[in-house]
């Protein structure tokens, strides 16, 4: 299942956005899932799977479009804090 979003714009507004072949509707679509992920409320699999990239080249390539640092993520903090202790690298509370 998945959600319908209908944007309602002023024509003159519109008029400025590309035409036909549902490129409004991607750049809505992609614009959403860049804030969502920014805001933290999506994880890289969401950032993959939202817009339907196929590949981590396809979700590496609109990062750098929409200039999103990917960071460290919540899931991946626990796993980069070992790496580091098991480095000596890190000093744990």
């Amino acid at each position: 299942p998945a959600m319908n979003v209908v944007l309602s714009l002023p024509d003159d507004l519109a008029d400025r956005l590309p035409p036909g072949g549902g490129a409004a509707e991607r750049q809505a679509l992609e614009a959403v899932a860049a804030e969502g992920f920014r805001a933290g409320r999506l994880s890289k699999p969401d950032l993959c799977r939202l817009p339907g990239f196929e590949t981590s080249i396809e979700t590496d390539e609109f990062r750098k479009r929409f200039d999103i640092d990917p960071g460290i993520t919540a899931d991946a903090l626990p796993r980069q804090l070992d790496l580091l202790d098991r480095l000596g690298l890190h000093r744990g509370a």
